[in-house]
């Protein structure tokens, strides 16, 4: 095992990843678990497991098993781990639970701010990464600024002074060096006199925070965002947020970002890429937030003590753009109802508490773009309420919804709707005007007796799942779904009667049948043409399949009621 310490900002992380990408090769498996700090053990092990076995079935439900995952499935591997930036001994001792759990030959590379923790688990060699010379400074800021070695000769003493401000410390010197290119000369005056700060500390982040002033107003929103929610997270799943918020297209405002090396993209085999920012930038960006005033008063709340002093006691102002809390186990905030009447622009509020709360909410904003509410404790959403360029809608786990909303609602952009369990909800509303919806789950709404037939004609609908709807007796009498891929309805124990099949689905690809009461199938099935999967397992009162069954060419698997 091999330790490699220093401050943040330093190049811990780069050494490694050049170090794992140049031998890598000589392993049986390798794996670069990236930001230790940040993640849950359990992940972190599950991760471990895959990169290693390409397994994924493998699926660690806790730390203990996880340990024991390890310990047995590696002895006999050759494997190369890089464990970057651990903050504490637990997550040694959990993902190298001993020197000799891996097999022979294998390499351990641990990088970490805290020297005591490479000591504590008897690290093998050790070594500290130490700030750049003037020299090496000089020449990375160079490399950054000038796409060259060393500075032109009349810029030489304004880049000495930056080198001088940044301390040696890579990540100042590589954000700055980004920021200057093609900058004139009074404009690299006007950056060295915004980087004097009080203490080393200050002068950092001041040195960073240039990049983000010179940003535009979108920028800067996507900026502020990536720091307070989205670091971590993929690419995929953060652009349609940000696209949903900001004029600007979230591959070209993420581009810019990367750019001016305020994030990177880190991309992982099947997984796509996902959003990294170093500490100290995210830092930043979260300290910007902070002096924009108290809690009720700033743009972005991802702090549970901050968010739940803000929805308890009902001081938020139109400053509230997004909130974001998750992840604070056994911690559930007390809702005041009212809470959310003065946050006129809030855009993003995620939250998988169960929030305790008294009185009606009568108020959300119409600026919403996206709504990520775990136990969402509303029975209706307010008569007031019409976000009309809403995203998303995913309230999941709500025990109290019993009707989403009375009459007709216009969503033109709405998307996704996550509904699973929401146990108590009887009925869905016309859905007419949610012309884009793609995504509905319903999957486990137990109470749920009729869908309506505006469902039935939802162009753009790509998935549908109601699985495990016990009391559901009445579907659409006809549907005609252009872009459905896959329907489930398997536990629907009432359901009776399938719809009629309005014209081809050529995109149709799997349906699923499975422990219903359905007695027949309408002959119009045979417009499911790009149907291969079929599963009628234990439909007992299915007693015969229309011809038409046999039109079906793509069709590969059925899983016959007999």
């Amino acid at each position: 095992m091999v330790g490699i310490w220093g401050p943040g900002g330093i190049g811990k992380t780069t050494i490694a990843k050049a170090v794992f990408n140049s031998i890598r090769h000589k392993f049986e498996g390798s794996c670069f678990l990236e930001d230790v700090r940040s993640n849950g053990l359990a992940p972190l092990q599950e991760r471990l497991l895959f990169d290693i076995f390409r397994d994924s079935t493998l699926k660690v439900c806790n730390v203990d098993q996880g340990v024991n995952f390890i310990k047995t499935g590696m002895q006999k591997k050759k494997v190369l781990l890089v464990l970057d930036d651990v903050s504490h001994s637990s997550q040694l001792h959990n993902l190298v639970p001993s020197h000799d759990c891996f097999g022979p030959g294998s390499r351990i590379l641990i990088t970490t701010r805290d020297k005591r923790w490479l000591i504590a688990h008897q690290v093998d060699e050790v070594y500290e990464v130490k700030m750049l010379n003037d020299r090496q400074a000089l020449n990375l800021f160079s490399l950054n600024a000038f796409k060259r070695n060393d500075p032109p000769g009349d810029y030489m003493e304004l880049a000495q002074r930056v080198v001088h401000y940044a301390q040696g410390l890579p990540l100042a010197l590589i954000v700055l060096g980004s920021y200057l290119f093609c900058k004139s000369k009074d404009e690299w005056e006007a950056t060295l006199d915004g980087c004097k700060g009080e203490d080393p500390h200050i002068e950092i982040i001041n040195v960073l925070k240039i990049s983000y002033d010179a940003l535009g107003v979108d920028l800067k929103g996507y900026f502020l965002d990536i720091a307070c929610f989205f670091k971590g997270k993929y690419v995929d799943n953060v652009k349609p947020i940000l696209e949903a918020c900001y004029d600007l297209k979230s591959l070209t405002g993420i581009a810019q970002l990367k750019q001016k090396a305020l994030i990177r993209i880190d991309y992982e085999t099947f997984k796509g890429g996902r959003i990294w920012m170093h500490d100290l930038i995210e830092e930043m960006g979260k300290e910007i937030v902070r002096q924009e005033g108290e809690s009720g008063g700033r743009s972005r709340l991802w702090n549970y003590d901050d968010a739940d002093h803000v929805l308890t006691d009902n001081i938020g102002t139109k400053k509230i753009k997004g909130i974001e809390v998750e992840g604070q186990l056994g911690k559930t905030i007390c809702l005041n109802a009212k809470s959310f009447s003065e946050m006129k622009n809030l855009r993003y509020f995620v939250s998988d508490y169960f929030a305790h709360y008294s009185g009606n909410i009568d108020y959300l904003s119409n600026e919403l773009r996206w709504l990520n509410w775990s136990g969402c404790p509303i029975q209706s959403f307010p008569s007031n309420f019409h976000p009309r360029k809403l995203v998303a809608l995913h309230i999941p786990y709500s025990r109290f919804i019993r009707r989403l909303w009375e009459g007709l609602k216009n969503f033109p952009i709405l998307t996704s709707m996550d509904l699973r369990c929401c146990k108590s909800l009887t009925e869905l509303p016309n859905f007419t005007g949610i012309p884009n919806l793609k995504e509905l789950n319903l999957y486990g709404c137990e109470s749920l007796v009729v869908v309506h037939q505006s469902v039935g004609f939802l162009d753009k609908l790509v998935t549908l799942s109601l699985e495990g709807c016990y009391k559901l007796v009445k579907l659409p009498t006809e549907i005609s779904l252009k872009s459905l891929i896959a329907m489930d309805l398997s536990d629907c124990c009432r359901l009776e009667e399938f719809p009629k099949i309005i014209g081809k689905m050529d995109s149709f690809k799997k349906l699923n049948l499975s422990h219903t009461s359905i007695k027949e199938l309408h002959s119009s099935i045979g417009n499911l043409m790009g149907l291969n999967e079929l599963n009628l397992a234990d439909c007992k009162n299915l007693t015969t399949i229309p011809c038409s069954i046999y039109e079906l060419q793509n069709l590969e698997i059925l899983d016959h009621f007999i």
